[in-house]
């Protein structure tokens, strides 16, 4: 496990950027991945060509038939697919890290200068919030893991099958006749096959599911943003009348039109003995 120690460190950075379900997913890879990898497959395989058994005496057919069965060992394989499928994040950690110096030279900036631009995709623990482009970089991070969990799928199957065979038969050369060859522990090998496939179905559904889950968040945040702006309309503009009139009914009608009627009777007298007399 010491070899894989480096990458555990820098893997264990990109958990304080990732959402929920990324911290699942770095879960999975680190322990059922990496670690059952170094603690079990290893030790199963152990030295996979010196226990293969053919039934022939010819010198350099036993290679050759080891050769055309697994062109590459199932332990270099899985770990060519965790290094393919770490890769992604890993380039992610190194566009965390470069927002992260930007922003916070950003802020020193704003304690010179509080009209100066503000931080944008980090808070005040420095963290990243994403969205924006660090949304963008980790949707992209999160499709070209779901493209290499698919490939390493379909090489498995195209290359060993998800069955460890007990024995197989071979004809090539320097192989006169076919011969017939004996693979150790075949049962224990499958086990661990199909235990490594299940993990990347995980690992695949658990991108897949994340996918959904910041494009849900980010229409949520568009849609209260967008209501934040509604209520920002209503209140620049208020309305002219903000207390709603009571309609008049037919008694209150004629009540205000005899007071009028009243009043501009005594007006009228009133303007009426102000006359000179002729």
């Amino acid at each position: 496990m010491g070899d894989w120690g480096f990458l555990s460190a820098l893997l264990d950075k990109v958990q304080s950027h990732s959402t929920v379900i990324g911290k699942i997913w770095m879960s999975v890879l680190f322990i059922f991945r990496i670690l059952v990898l170094g603690a079990g497959a290893e030790s199963v395989w152990g030295d996979e060509r010196s226990n293969l058994v053919c039934n022939t005496n010819t010198p350099g057919c036993e290679n050759v038939c080891y050769d055309w069965k697994f062109p590459i060992s199932h332990i270099r394989f899985w770990v060519m697919q965790i290094i393919f499928i770490s890769t992604p994040t890993l380039v992610y950690l190194g566009h965390v890290v470069h927002v992260i110096h930007q922003e916070n030279k950003l802020r020193e900036e704003q304690k010179r200068n509080p009209m100066s631009k503000s931080p944008k995709y980090t808070n005040a623990n420095g963290k990243i919030v994403i969205k924006g482009t660090m949304l963008g970089s980790y949707l992209t991070q999160l499709f070209i893991k779901i493209i290499f969990e698919v490939a390493f799928i379909v090489g498995q199957y195209y290359l060993f099958g998800f069955i460890m065979p007990h024995k197989f038969h071979c004809k090539t050369l320097p192989c006169t006749t076919e011969t017939e060859c004996f693979i150790s522990r075949p049962t224990e090998k499958t086990i661990f096959i199909i235990f490594m496939l299940v993990v990347a179905c995980v690992s695949l559904a658990l991108n897949v599911l994340e996918i959904f889950y910041l494009l849900c968040k980010r229409i949520s945040r568009g849609n209260k943003k967008y209501k934040n702006e509604m209520c920002a309309g209503e209140s620049k503009y208020p309305s002219f009348f903000p207390v709603e009139l009571e309609p008049v009914n037919g008694v209150r009608h004629n009540e205000l039109n005899m007071a009028f009627q009243n009043k501009w009777g005594q007006r009228k007298g009133s303007l009426d003995e102000a006359k000179p007399e002729p």
